[in-house]
């Protein structure tokens, strides 16, 4: 509960929490933060999104085999010098964001690697999802938007 508290008061605390769990469990809680926010979450501020570029890469990832699609997630989240993650990380922030929705839309439609069917997330893991579900929409894709931009490599650094 201090967590939820935490988070409720400073959702700088939820994006510092995220960035301290496993890649596997912040890809779980970016599939179930989608699923939860179902048809609400749309690619954020979509005039500022650049979702042409988000589904170019998008449809990279598409192409290739559910282990490789899953191990380009894997090293965009944890910032591998990676192509992917040199392309992920020259996106602004809510192309970043819209990569993201079009995977999870993908994982749904079945062009993307599903999440395995009873992935079991932490206790940690699973307070932080329910302190973000109670904090209002506008904040919960703020929080997003600032957990997508962390990832990447910015091929500019």
């Amino acid at each position: 509960m201090a967590l939820h508290t935490e988070i409720k008061s400073d959702f700088n605390k939820a994006v510092e929490v995220f960035d301290s769990f496993t890649v596997d469990n912040k890809l779980a809680l970016l599939w179930f933060i989608y699923e939860k926010m179902g048809s609400s979450i749309t690619p954020a501020a979509p005039n500022t999104a650049e979702p042409a570029i988000a589904g170019g890469l998008f449809e990279q990832v598409g192409e290739k085999s559910q282990e490789e699609q899953l191990q380009i997630m894997r090293d965009i989240v944890s910032g591998t010098d990676t192509e992917y993650s040199h392309q992920y990380g020259a996106f602004s922030a809510n192309t970043k964001l819209a990569f993201w929705y079009f995977l999870a839309k993908g994982m749904v439609e079945g062009l993307i690697i599903p999440m395995p069917d009873q992935y079991d997330l932490g206790k940690q893991e699973t307070e932080w999802l329910g302190s973000i579900e109670s904090l209002d929409f506008n904040t919960q894709i703020t929080v997003l938007r600032e957990i997508a931009d962390n990832m990447g490599i910015d091929p500019t650094a």
